[in-house]
């Protein structure tokens, strides 16, 4: 690890420069139907101060109670006057974190390598797409970097407390999403292939100290699955979230079958509608890295090659697929990238065509992030925006409120089978309610009706209405009845 500011500073420089562009104008993008769940959610928490962990819906809770410290720093105490920026600040500043940690992670690649691989998770598509979305992704691939540091640090040192770190680490990772327990196995698994009987100072007594670990993962996972002891039923529900995962995987019908390739395709080449997706140079040096990793002595490298192809066996071998998952893999080929550029052989020439490709390389992903963070953040073409909400999702507020002051005593009707996000959108407001098929009474002051309950609905109404449509989401069209004055 650096030891002086000189060093520390460029590492510092760049993770705040991360931060910056995941931070800048969170609110532009709509919510994602999933951002708005939880974003409810974290609301409720914050609002009422009880939460409880669900196994069937939804994942760990870091996430929620991350939201807190943000909405009292900036004056929110209410679901009502939680907004998009709060929610997702949680993200940008994990994702910024991860930029740092990474940069700890790969000092034994050198100095400059290793800022190149936290320069290349930096401007990583992936990964600065979902530093500014409000799932649990980002915080489960941090805390994992973290959980590898401290485990890094203990095995040089063989000081416990860094074991108890690593600890604490892997308890956040459990707490923010159930599937930290495959890159755990993952990092182990790798160690043992890569580095067989190498001993640390840590080896003298491992045992003792994997213990030490061992309850410092139960004691955090415990503290949240538990709501800090107000719900000790979630520590139940987060052993049998297991069980209803693996129902659901096995069932082969999740609604998001992808085929083997898919995370391959993400980190390669794509054309949707005329739009170019591409991370091929970033893939091709991490290949590069691949194949240096077999004839190096670096282990960092050696084992950054093992743990990301387990990683990405893994994730490919499992039907279910969705794009954030790619950002787990993003650290391990930034190692591999950043070895291979490390592995060139000393000499002018060669330091200068390895900054050469870092720079091409970096300006491509950074090309590449600002097209599916900003230009396309919510376009149905951007394979990260995965059956991302509609930007007519902005305009419902805006008609209810208007709806709501012409009939203020008749309500808002949300009749659909899906309806998320709107819940986050009309927040706040008195008078609405949600139906997944048609009540005997559908009047009201707005009626919002999916397009395949349209007419049901409409069958159901007294006078005359109006009709509009909105999207709410690609292929899913809501028609809106407003009342005839």
């Amino acid at each position: 690890m650096p030891r002086n500011l000189p060093s520390w500073l460029p590492l510092v420089l760049l993770t705040l420069a991360a931060f910056g562009w995941r931070a800048w104008d969170l609110a532009a993008r709509p919510m994602h139907a999933d951002e708005a769940n939880q974003a409810v959610k974290a609301g409720e928490l914050l609002e009422s101060g009880r939460y409880a962990y669900d196994p069937h819906d939804h994942h760990g809770p870091v996430l929620y109670y991350a939201v807190l410290p943000i909405a009292w720093a900036r004056g929110q105490r209410t679901l009502a006057q939680l907004d998009e920026v709060t929610v997702r600040l949680v993200p940008a500043l994990v994702g910024a974190a991860s930029v740092f940690l990474l940069g700890l992670l790969a000092a034994p690649l050198g100095r400059w390598p290793a800022l190149a691989a936290a320069a290349f998770l930096a401007a990583s598509p992936p990964a600065v797409y979902y530093s500014r979305y409000f799932v649990q992704e980002t915080l489960l691939a941090t805390f994992t970097l973290a959980a590898f540091v401290c485990a890094r640090r203990w095995w040089a040192t063989g000081r416990a407390r860094w074991a108890a770190a690593a600890g604490a680490c892997a308890g956040l990772m459990e707490a923010a999403k159930e599937s930290a327990p495959l890159f755990v196995l993952a990092a182990l698994a790798a160690l043992l292939a890569t580095r067989g009987r190498a001993a640390g100072p840590a080896a003298r007594r491992p045992l003792r100290e994997a213990a030490v670990a061992a309850a410092a993962a139960l004691a955090v996972a415990a503290l949240f699955y538990s709501s800090f002891g107000a719900h000790p039923a979630g520590l139940g529900d987060a052993l049998s979230a297991y069980v209803s995962q693996a129902e659901r995987l096995a069932s082969g019908d999740t609604g998001h079958e992808k085929p083997w390739g898919y995370f391959l395709r993400l980190f390669a080449w794509q054309r949707n509608g005329g739009l170019v997706f591409e991370q091929a140079g970033f893939s091709a040096l991490a290949l590069a890295g691949l194949v240096a990793a077999a004839a190096t002595r670096t282990a960092l490298l050696r084992w950054a090659a093992a743990y990301s192809l387990l990683v990405l066996v893994a994730l490919s071998s499992v039907a279910y697929k969705t794009p954030w998952h790619a950002i787990d893999l993003v650290p391990g080929f930034a190692l591999l990238a950043a070895g291979a550029l490390g592995a060139l052989p000393e000499g002018r020439i060669w330091r200068a065509a390895a900054a050469t490709t870092a720079l091409v390389v970096l300006g491509l992903l950074v090309h590449q992030a600002d097209k599916v963070a900003r230009a396309y953040a919510s376009d149905a073409r951007n394979p990260y925006a995965y059956v991302h909400s509609s930007p007519d999702v902005l305009k419902f507020r805006g008609l209810a409120d208007a709806a709501r002051s012409r009939s203020p005593g008749a309500p808002v009707r949300v009749i659909s089978e899906e309806y998320w996000p709107l819940p986050w959108y009309l927040r706040g407001m008195d008078g609405v309610g949600y139906w997944t098929s048609p009540p005997a009474d559908c009047d009201g002051a707005l009626v919002i009706a999916s397009a395949g309950l349209a007419d049901a609905v409409h069958a159901r109404l007294h006078g005359a209405y109006d009709r509009s449509y909105l999207g709410l989401r690609p292929g899913f069209v809501c028609v809106l009845f407003t009342p005839r004055k």
